[in-house]
C-alpha cells in the first residue's frame, strides 16, 4: 500500500457487528479527538512509531502493535518525531448491537494495546478487507454482511494472535453513564435536556453533569450535539433527496439556521459543502 485509502459506510443493514470505516494512512499527522469517536476504534502501526495519549496515559505504538479504543474515549496521537519522520497506520472503526457482548466474551471491552505474536498477522486481516472492497463495483446489502464477517475476523485475529501489553485504566464512571448514553442514542431527535435525562436515570442534573465530565470530558449537551451531528452526516450522504430543513428536524433542531451553524462549528464546513465533498461518484 502506498496511497492513502479510506472507506466509510453509513448504512449498516442491521448486522450484529458492522464496519463503520477502514483505511490506511501512509503519513499519519498530528490528530486530536477530545470528544472521542462514537464507535470502537482500532489503530495499528504499519511503519514507524506513534505517540498516543488517552485516559491520562502516553503510549508508544510500535510496528506490529495496535490500540483498541472504546467509543467516546478522548485521545490524541502524532508520530514519534524523536524516532521517525513517517508513521504509517491502518485503522478500523466498528459498532453494532452485539459488539459489546462480543467484546465482553473475548475479554476485549476496554482500551488496550495488543502486540502481534506472529509477524504481519494483524496487517493480513486488514488487507483481506481491502482486497474485498477493492473488488466491489457498488455497495449491496449482501456486502454489508460480508464486511461484518471481516470485522469479526479482525477481532478474532487480534484475540488469537495478539498479546495484551498495556491495559489502560477503565473509567469506572462509564458503567454509570451508559444507561443515559443509550437513552440519548435512542432519543437524540427529540427535545431533550438535563431534566429529561434526570427523570430517565433517576439522578440529579448536577450528578449527571459531573458523570459526563468525568467520563467524556464534556457536558451532556455537548455529547448530545455529537450524536446529532453523527446522524446528520449519515442522512446527508444516504438520502440526497432530504432538504436541510428535513434533516435539521430529524436530528432535533427546530431552526435550520441553528442546525447549519452548529454543523459548521463542529465540522468546519456547512452541511451542503459536506454533502458535496463526501458524496460518492
Amino acid at each position: 500500500m502506498e496511497a492513502k485509502i479510506r472507506y466509510t459506510y453509513t448504512d449498516h443493514h442491521n448486522v450484529p457487528i458492522y464496519l463503520d470505516s477502514i483505511g490506511y494512512n501512509p503519513k499519519e499527522l498530528d490528530f486530536e479527538r477530545p470528544e472521542g469517536y462514537p464507535y470502537y476504534h482500532w489503530l495499528q502501526t504499519i511503519h514507524g512509531e506513534g505517540v498516543v495519549t488517552c485516559i491520562d496515559q502516553t503510549i508508544y505504538l510500535k510496528q506490529g502493535e495496535g490500540l483498541l479504543l472504546p467509543p467516546y474515549t478522548a485521545h490524541s496521537y502524532h508520530p514519534n518525531y524523536d524516532k521517525t519522520k513517517t508513521w504509517s497506520t491502518v485503522y478500523a472503526t466498528f459498532g453494532g448491537e452485539a459488539v459489546d457482548k462480543i467484546l465482553d466474551c473475548l475479554s476485549m471491552n476496554q482500551a488496550a494495546v495488543y502486540q502481534e505474536q506472529t509477524a504481519g498477522v494483524f496487517k493480513e486481516s486488514i488487507d483481506r478487507v481491502f482486497q474485498f472492497l477493492n473488488a466491489q463495483q457498488k455497495e449491496t446489502i449482501s456486502e454489508s454482511f460480508i464486511r461484518s464477517s471481516y470485522m469479526y475476523d479482525i477481532l478474532m485475529t487480534i484475540k488469537q494472535y495478539g498479546q495484551l501489553t498495556t491495559a489502560l485504566t477503565k473509567n469506572q464512571s462509564f458503567s454509570k453513564v451508559r444507561p443515559i448514553v443509550d437513552f440519548l442514542e435512542a432519543n437524540f431527535q427529540n427535545n431533550i435536556g438535563l431534566q429529561e435525562m434526570s427523570m430517565h436515570a433517576h439522578l440529579s442534573p448536577q450528578h449527571i453533569n459531573k458523570l459526563f465530565h468525568e467520563t467524556f470530558g464534556l457536558s451532556p449537551y455537548a455529547f448530545l450535539v455529537q450524536l446529532r451531528m453523527r446522524e446528520a452526516k449519515r442522512l446527508l450522504l444516504t438520502d440526497v433527496s432530504l432538504t436541510l430543513r428535513e434533516i435539521a428536524e430529524l436530528v432535533g433542531y427546530n431552526a435550520v439556521s441553528h442546525f447549519v451553524s452548529t454543523f459548521k462549528t463542529k465540522t468546519g464546513m456547512t452541511p451542503k459543502h459536506y454533502r458535496e465533498t463526501h458524496k460518492k461518484d
